[in-house]
């Protein structure tokens, strides 16, 4: 799959808004406005995973190269991932969201 193939638009699953291309050469796997994702790649950006549950932001880990990342858990089978958060693009996640995470509240 190449990046252009993976750099779209969509509509959440979760909250329903319009979410666009990442522009900074990267791609966008969750919602920058409620930060949900969608368990849908075995390998990043390959969308074979045939579970396509909700994946739920359930907190904050620090990676030393990577900065803060969201840890999720997919809410049809329970699998666990982490993603870095995404801040230098146009549309950078939305940090009350974020600090919701970082106190560990629900959404």
């Amino acid at each position: 799959m190449s990046r252009k193939t993976e750099n779209t638009s969509f509509v959440c699953a979760h909250c329903g808004r319009h979410v666009t291309p990442m522009t900074n050469g990267s791609y966008r796997d969750h919602c920058p406005f409620c930060l949900y994702s969608l368990h849908v790649d075995v390998v990043p950006g390959d969308r074979a995973n045939p579970c396509g549950g909700l994946m739920k932001p359930i907190g904050l880990i620090w990676n030393s190269r990577k900065g803060y990342q969201i840890r999720y858990r997919c809410e049809k089978c329970g699998l666990e991932h982490v993603n870095k958060i995404a801040q230098d693009t146009d549309m950078p996640d939305d940090w009350e969201q974020v600090i919701k995470l970082l106190r560990n509240k629900e959404f």
